[in-house]
């Protein structure tokens, strides 16, 4: 049974802190309690543990505060991103671990997600398409540590979304051109298409 902290932690990372409104704003422990139904110590322990993962601030007498992302850190995220994406198509295109039928069937979902009032759920699936590509390298703990990137990823997403009117289309085309390349078995495509999505998604945020 899941506990109330544990609760508490995946509400405020998956619905809260991805939130493009509630960016740099303050959080209110009882409001959040009421929505989820729980006391509020297991949302000052999830809270302890976002601060933890510098996604929140405590800020003394003003409660917790959600740290927007710096373009530092986006730049940074970006970065990393890359590095871990170019590393799992280079090793599975060779070994002709492609999934393509799965990345196919991520692609179909996000075309069906349009529009800004499925932004959120576009972006996470967004999030699943590159988790794919690197999950099929096999290493388990190259998946944890991508995985732990999914709470910025997803917010950086979501606020690229609004920050560029068409970009949920371009998005689509950049993940296009990316399994194309390794479908085909180009590797030098599909790591200069990855670096293409990435620094395109990191230009919008940036401008943001």
């Amino acid at each position: 049974m899941i506990s109330g902290r544990d609760k508490a932690y995946a509400f405020l990372k998956e619905t809260v802190l991805t939130d493009p409104d509630m960016q740099g704003g303050f959080l209110s422990e009882q409001e959040i309690a009421d929505r989820i139904g729980v006391s509020r110590t297991p949302i000052r322990e999830a809270l302890l543990l976002l601060a933890a993962e510098d996604l929140v601030k405590l800020v003394p007498k003003r409660g917790a505060q959600i740290v927007a992302l710096s373009g530092r850190e986006i730049t940074e995220l970006m970065e990393l991103r890359g590095i871990v994406e170019r590393y799992a198509a280079e090793r599975t295109i060779p070994e002709g671990r492609v999934p393509v039928a799965e990345l196919t069937g991520l692609l179909d979902r996000q075309r069906a997600l349009s529009g800004p009032e499925h932004a959120k759920e576009f972006i996470a699936v967004d999030h699943l398409f590159h988790a794919t590509i690197v999950s099929a390298v096999g290493n388990s703990l190259l998946n944890r540590h991508y995985e732990g990137l999914r709470s910025r990823q997803i917010r950086a997403g979501v606020v690229a979304l609004y920050n560029e009117h068409g970009r949920q289309e371009a998005v689509l085309d950049e993940h296009v051109a990316i399994l194309a390349a390794m479908a085909s078995g180009d590797a030098r495509a599909a790591c200069a298409a990855i670096d293409s999505h990435l620094e395109t998604t990191l230009k919008v945020l940036l401008a943001g």
